[in-house]
């Protein structure tokens, strides 16, 4: 048996979480709050499951790489919510849940009998969390909303980019979903004390919209400031400089030299230590006026030398420097590897799979990454017989199409019958 709420570790141990999302942002919640020790039941439609398990290519084995990279740490029940027998199931669920979390699209589970005031019916204090395109109110509340269109709308793409007047880019990363994530959690923890000292349940409402416009904090504030909304600029910053990408001989570096005293540093370990004397560059406010005839005088010192030579003299000089690096490299990096960063976790049919660590340590009460994601149903027969569902009544739910409950070792027993 896998990791439950009576054995897991970590801070947030005994909580457990009902999750209903599926791809991205939800799953990023659920994730990090099941490595800091919640259990995290992860309900999927039965035949195909969560989307992830179809973006593919790549694959680890026959498993999607996207899918086992989201949802380690969690235990996999396949529930048809369009049944009676699946809706029965999950009603029995939220009594003993702490959490639900949904991605669903606003009324979707109101139509199923499953809203927020059907199940608070049942579990007065649960902690209900939606995560959505556009957050539960205002006039586009029904909208979809995925990364690409958060993004496009908050501005982000407006300013990201290599300059004025080329294409509109979104981050490569889905920020706004990974974001919309963080924030439920933070959403979630602090619903939690607020039951501790009320003993209240609540809703906790978050979007990818809002979560990629957090995103814009400096943008915001010049746009606040000046009335004009700013371009993109490449890797330098909008307000501090020179801070960016730099090419040299063999590839790029990144320096950050963002204040007087970096500055100073930085144009003396060139060899241009006359620049910091040009009256164009000798306060930031100077520097960003002129940003662009800096960058044309410090480009060509830049490409002189390898990125190795910069890293080790800018770094003697105390001058914040980093190679640009690719995922690969990341992976290999010496502190990401000794923060425990890039790490393994045992999926029950592929064996040990490649993940990413936990970004929050803890003193007193470590996280743990547990087992690799669940296969589809893999912990169904699991949790309902923890919920107390006989036998019998778990062999109706295979026969209704309610419940799908696999094999991890190969077969499949929904075929069965049985319980």
């Amino acid at each position: 048996m896998n990791e439950n709420r009576s054995t897991k570790t970590g801070p947030l141990a005994g909580l457990r979480i009902i999750d209903l999302t599926h791809v991205m942002a939800g799953p990023v919640c659920t994730l990090l709050l099941a490595d800091m020790g919640a259990d995290v039941i992860k309900i999927e439609r039965p035949h195909g499951g969560d989307d992830s398990r179809h973006m593919s290519p790549p694959t680890i084995g026959d498993q999607s790489a996207a899918f086992l990279m989201m949802n380690r740490n969690k235990r996999g029940l396949a529930l048809n919510l369009k049944t009676e027998g699946g809706r029965q199931v999950l009603r029995r669920l939220i009594k003993t849940a702490d959490i639900l979390v949904e991605n669903f699209r606003p009324g979707a589970l109101d139509k199923l009998g499953l809203g927020y005031g059907e199940l608070t019916a049942i579990k007065p204090d649960l902690i209900w969390c939606s995560i959505s395109g556009f957050g539960r109110t205002g006039p586009y509340a029904e909208r979809p909303g995925f990364d690409l269109m958060a993004q496009a709308m908050s501005g982000i793409m407006s300013f990201t980019g290599e300059g004025p007047g080329r294409p509109p880019v979104k981050v490569g990363a889905p920020i706004a979903d990974i974001t919309a994530g963080i924030l439920a959690a933070l959403g979630i923890v602090s619903a939690l004390h607020h039951r501790q000292q009320t003993g209240e349940g609540q809703q906790v409402d978050t979007s990818l919209f809002e979560a990629a416009i957090l995103h814009t904090f400096w943008q915001s504030a010049m746009t606040f400031a000046t009335g004009e909304a700013p371009a993109p600029m490449g890797s330098a910053h909008p307000l501090d400089g020179p801070y960016q990408a730099f090419e040299t001989s063999d590839g790029w570096v990144a320096v950050g030299a963002a204040n007087q005293n970096s500055w100073l540093k930085y144009a003396a370990a060139i060899g241009a230590a006359h620049l910091a004397d040009d009256p164009r560059f000798a306060t930031n406010p100077d520097r960003m006026r002129h940003l662009d005839e800096l960058i044309d005088l410090l480009s060509p010192i830049m490409r002189k030398h390898t990125t190795q030579h910069w890293l080790d003299r800018l770094g003697a000089a105390g001058v914040p420097v980093a190679p640009v690096l690719n995922v690969a490299q990341m992976h290999q990096d010496p502190q990401a590897r000794a923060r425990g960063m890039i790490a393994e976790v045992m999926h029950s049919t592929l064996g040990a799979v490649q993940t990413l660590g936990s970004p929050v340590k803890f003193s007193r009460a470590p996280t743990t990454l547990g087992a690799g994601a669940p296969t589809l149903g893999e912990h169904s027969r699991e949790v309902l017989l923890e919920n107390r569902f006989s036998a019998e009544e778990i062999a109706a739910l295979v026969a209704e199409g309610a419940v799908e409950i696999s094999d991890t070792k190969g077969g499949d027993e929904k075929l069965q019958g049985h319980g």
